[in-house]
């Protein structure tokens, strides 16, 4: 009996080895052939079964004043899903409309995998291009099918780009005053905390909010009552006498920045950049407006101060002519902004030809998902500049775990698989966005100073 047990047992282990493969092969729709080659195949090497998105939705939040944006697309796998940042602070709540209506509509039953067809199809498919409020919906879509395949991975994303590059991501942060002296003791503040790199304004944009002088244009009563005030010739002669105020005050080792956030005619910034040779700006930021591009050839020319320029672009294309010309150093790209992460690391890959490093855009309207996206990016790319840092409040931790952290002037991400940010939609809920934006900067006259 114990004898034809045995005989029964191997007859069904043969069977198991031979037939299984005709098995899979009439109702799994493979060839017998195939089937025998996945039989001695390991797990790694057969690949993971496809996944559809099932919804794309907005979610909305302003825990820290801000409105922030961000984009959840769930699937067809039980408890998968990714998260991206579509943060266009100033037109939020058209952002949310492109995203739940026309997003959602465009993405269901789409392969979660096919991301470079996702955006590519998305890109085009309003027809007309080159939008911010459809950029940034585009974007948190990217971003978060990015976090869905480095979740089914298992890798965080800086892995799928190609590992890393550093220990982790060197960052500028802010000092700001009314006065040089102010800046001085702000910058200290900042060194003592392990920054090497520290941009300076004396107070906002362009010294706006630094003097208590009235404009003409408010006594006329005209334009809006919160609009602001700039005074072009105090700013051009501020700067230079700053840059050697913190100089004098903190040294030669700090790295010095400067955002002018194109608020001055080309030619008067041109002529305040040359005046800084001598302080070694780490790079002076946005001296043009979009409008003015081919002003750089001149500044170029003109001087041997580092430049970045890019974060007003919402076209890929728009940084083709200035990076092949090499007309600045560093990518100004506002990630949320630009398409995502598919379209940032062309552009990162295209500057590595041409000696331009990164320089991610990182302000505060940018929610700890698109932070982490910056520095996964970061991680990864050889011809990486620096960062921007950030700062969240306690009420932006509760809402949102797994955000990038700050520590000596250097910023980490975690090791979860994907972007590795999560969101508790309940305690978003609790910061409703608003659709109120303010960016009016005139001059004594009332005329519109674009940024």
């Amino acid at each position: 009996m114990d004898q034809l047990n045995q005989s029964r047992r191997e007859t069904l282990k043969k069977i198991g080895l031979g037939s299984s493969a005709g098995l899979l092969g009439l109702f799994g729709g493979i060839s017998n052939a195939e089937a025998r080659e996945r039989e001695g195949t390991p797990q790694y090497a057969k690949g993971m079964a496809p996944v559809k998105i099932k919804s794309v939705r907005a979610i909305a939040t302003a825990p820290q004043g801000s409105n922030l944006i961000v984009v959840k697309v769930e699937t067809t796998e039980p408890g998968l899903y990714g998260l991206g940042c579509a943060t266009f602070t100033q037109r939020a709540a058209v952002v949310l409309v492109a995203i739940n209506t026309y997003l959602n509509e465009f993405c269901v039953g789409k392969d979660v995998d096919n991301i470079e067809d996702m955006w590519q199809s998305a890109y085009v498919s309003s027809y007309w291009r080159n939008g911010p409020v459809l950029n940034n919906a585009l974007s948190g879509l990217d971003q978060a099918l990015w976090d869905i395949k480095g979740k089914r991975a298992g890798m965080p994303l800086y892995q799928l780009l190609g590992g890393k590059a550093r220990f982790a991501v060197p960052c500028y942060t802010h000092a700001n005053g009314r006065t040089p002296e102010e800046v001085v003791d702000s910058v200290k503040s900042i060194q003592a905390k392990g920054f090497k790199y520290i941009r300076i304004q004396q107070g906002g944009y362009g010294a706006v909010g630094s003097t208590d002088q009235k404009p003409d244009f408010k006594v006329a009563g005209f334009g809006g009552e919160t609009d602001n005030f700039m005074n072009e010739r105090t700013y051009l002669k501020a700067i230079p006498l700053l840059f050697e105020a913190v100089r004098k005050g903190c040294g030669e080792e700090v790295e010095l920045l400067h955002d002018i956030h194109e608020r001055v005619q080309p030619m008067d910034a041109i002529n305040m950049i040359k005046k800084l040779e001598d302080y070694r700006p780490f790079f002076i930021e946005d001296p043009f407006s979009p409008e003015n591009m081919k002003w750089f050839k001149q500044l170029r020319a003109s001087t041997t101060v580092p430049l970045a320029m890019g974060e007003l672009f919402n076209n890929i294309n728009e940084f083709l002519e200035p990076m092949v010309n090499q007309w600045f150093d560093y990518i100004r790209i506002h990630v949320s902004q630009i398409g995502g992460v598919t379209p940032a690391m062309k552009v990162a890959r295209l500057g590595e030809w041409f000696n331009v490093k990164t320089a991610w855009h990182g302000p505060g309207d940018v929610s700890p998902v698109g932070h982490a996206a910056h520095a996964h990016i970061d991680m990864a790319v050889w011809n990486f500049g620096i960062q921007e840092a950030v700062s969240f409040n306690d009420k932006t931790l509760e809402i949102f775990s797994g955000c990038p952290t700050m520590k000596n002037g250097y910023m980490s991400v975690n090791e979860a698989p994907g972007i590795g940010v999560d969101i508790n939609e309940k305690e978003a809920a609790k910061y409703p966005i608003s659709t109120k934006s303010n960016w009016q900067v005139r001059k004594f006259d009332g005329t519109l100073i674009r940024p």
